[in-house]
C-alpha cells in the first residue's frame, strides 16, 4: 500500500505537460507496435472499386486513397515506420555524441577547441541537405534517412554535452577525485556523465520529436521511405494532388505527425521540470549560458 500511495503522490506532483506528453507518446508507441501484429486491412491492398471513399464509411473509418487503400491502416503502419526511424537514429546518435562531448570537455585546450569547432560545423549542416546527398549516393529509403539523422544528431548531442560537462569538471568533488589519483576517463564516466545524464535524457526526448519531423519531411521530398513502406510524409506527398477532391487524405497523417511531435516535446518539457527545476524556471538564463541546444 505504501508503494502504491507513493506512486500516486509522484503522479499527482508530475507536471501536466509530462502527463499529457506521456499519454500522447504512449498512444503513438502503442499504435506503432500494434501495427506489427494487426491492421484493419493490408497496407498495400489495392481496391480501385473503393477508391476515394470519405471518412466514416463502413470498414474504412478514415476513408480510402486514390487506389482504394485503407487510410487508417496506412496511418498505423506509418506510425511504425516513424517509431523505427526515430528510435534507431536517436539511440545510435546519443552514444557517440555524448562521448565526443565528454572528450571535448575533458581534453586539453587545443584539442578541446578543435573538437568544439567540429561540433559547431556539424550542427550548422542542414539535416535535409545531408539526407538528400545520402539519398543520391545510397538511394532513397529509410537507410538514407536514418544515416542522415544520425549524422546531424551526433554533433547536436556533443554540443549539448560540452557545456554542462565543463561545469561539472569545475566542481570541487571532481578536483578531489583527481587529487586521489583518479584517471580522467574514470572521472568523466563515473562523476561527470551521471551528473549530466538528466540533461541528455531531456535532449533525447526532444530529438525523438525532431527525428519524426525529419523522417516525414524526407519521405515527403522523396528521399525517405519508399513504397511499399508506408510513411506519414509519403502519405502527405501522395495526397497533395488530391487536396481539392479529398482533403482528409492530408489531414490524418498531418494530425498524426503533430500529435507524435507534440507528445515528445511536452514529455521533454515535463522531464526538464522534474530533473532540472532551476533550469526550467530560468530558461532564458540557461540558453544564454549555452547549456542546452534544442533541435
Amino acid at each position: 500500500m505504501e508503494m502504491i500511495s507513493g506512486l500516486l503522490n509522484r503522479v499527482r506532483r508530475a507536471p501536466l505537460s509530462l502527463v499529457i506528453g506521456s499519454v500522447l507518446v504512449f498512444g503513438f508507441v502503442a499504435v506503432g507496435l500494434l501495427s506489427l501484429v494487426w491492421t484493419p486491412h493490408d497496407p498495400e491492398g489495392v481496391n480501385v472499386a473503393q477508391r476515394l471513399l470519405p471518412p466514416g464509411t463502413p470498414d474504412y473509418p478514415m476513408g480510402t486513397d486514390r487506389l482504394g487503400r485503407d487510410v487508417l491502416t496506412q496511418v498505423m503502419a506509418g506510425a511504425r515506420n516513424s517509431l523505427l526511424v526515430s528510435v534507431v537514429s536517436t539511440i545510435v546518435a546519443v552514444v557517440p555524441g555524448v562521448l565526443l562531448g565528454l572528450a571535448a570537455a575533458g581534453s586539453g585546450r587545443i584539442a578541446s577547441e578543435w573538437l568544439s569547432r567540429i561540433t559547431d560545423i556539424g550542427v550548422a549542416l542542414p539535416g535535409i541537405l545531408v539526407a538528400l546527398v545520402l539519398a543520391t549516393v545510397l538511394g532513397p529509403g529509410n537507410q538514407a534517412a536514418i544515416i542522415a539523422i544520425i549524422v546531424w544528431f551526433v554533433p547536436v548531442v556533443a554540443r549539448v554535452t560540452i557545456g554542462p560537462a565543463r561545469q561539472v569538471l569545475s566542481r570541487e568533488f571532481v578536483e578531489a577525485a583527481f587529487s586521489y589519483g583518479r584517471s580522467r576517463r574514470y572521472v568523466m564516466l563515473r562523476h561527470v556523465l551521471p551528473n549530466i545524464a538528466p540533461l541528455i535524457l531531456v535532449q533525447a526526448s526532444v530529438m525523438f520529436a525532431a527525428a519524426i519531423l525529419i523522417e516525414a519531411a524526407l519521405s515527403y521530398l522523396g528521399a525517405g521511405a519508399q513504397r511499399p513502406t508506408p510513411s506519414w510524409g509519403r502519405l502527405l506527398n501522395e495526397a497533395q494532388p488530391l487536396i481539392d477532391i479529398a482533403p482528409t487524405l492530408m489531414i490524418f497523417p498531418g494530425v498524426s505527425i503533430m500529435i507524435a511531435v507534440l507528445g515528445f516535446n511536452l514529455m521533454g518539457d515535463g522531464l526538464r521540470t522534474i530533473l532540472d527545476p532551476q533550469q526550467a524556471s530560468h530558461p532564458t538564463q540557461a540558453a544564454s549560458e549555452g547549456d542546452e541546444v534544442v533541435v
